[in-house]
């Protein structure tokens, strides 16, 4: 059985954008720039490629992402690899490639972080006073993410 982690280490290129869904659980969604930089050993210079991705994230993990980061904040996220197709009005179909994420972390090589642990509910589950819109408690949310389509998650 194969194995679709992943896990990237580069800097936001826009603050998380926090939407909820009909049914009040959050979704977070943030742009992110991986950079890879080596030495092109004919020339004597240094050369760089860059890579984009979109993250997703739900449920606390969503909320807590955007509270507390923000463009440009360093960032290491482990999640996996997912594909997205929808069709547009116009009848094209498209597809998109995003990782949705699992964990998200300040990387703390060129920085500091303070850590607030957030108050855990009944039976361990994290987040119990914090409400939602559609006032559902965050305790009430399950940990994985729910499979769905565009159309299912207007935004």
């Amino acid at each position: 059985m194969a194995d679709n982690t992943i896990t990237v280490v580069g800097n936001l290129t826009r603050d998380p954008e926090l939407r909820f869904t009909q049914t009040g659980r959050a979704r977070a969604v943030l742009g992110m720039a991986v950079n890879r930089r080596w030495m092109n050993r004919q020339t004597n210079d240094w050369e760089e490629q860059v890579s984009f991705f979109n993250v997703v994230c739900w449920a606390e993990l969503a909320e807590n992402v955007s509270e507390s980061l923000a463009k440009g904040n360093r960032v290491v996220v482990t999640g996996r690899l997912e594909q997205r197709s929808w069709e547009t009005p116009d009848g094209e179909q498209r597809s998109v490639v995003e990782i949705v994420a699992d964990e998200i972390a300040p990387s703390l090589r060129w920085a500091t972080a303070e850590i607030t642990r957030i108050p855990r509910g009944p039976a361990g589950e994290a987040g119990g006073t914090r409400e939602r819109r559609g006032g559902a408690p965050a305790s009430e949310a399950s940990d994985r993410p729910p499979q769905h389509s565009p159309e299912e998650e207007p935004f």
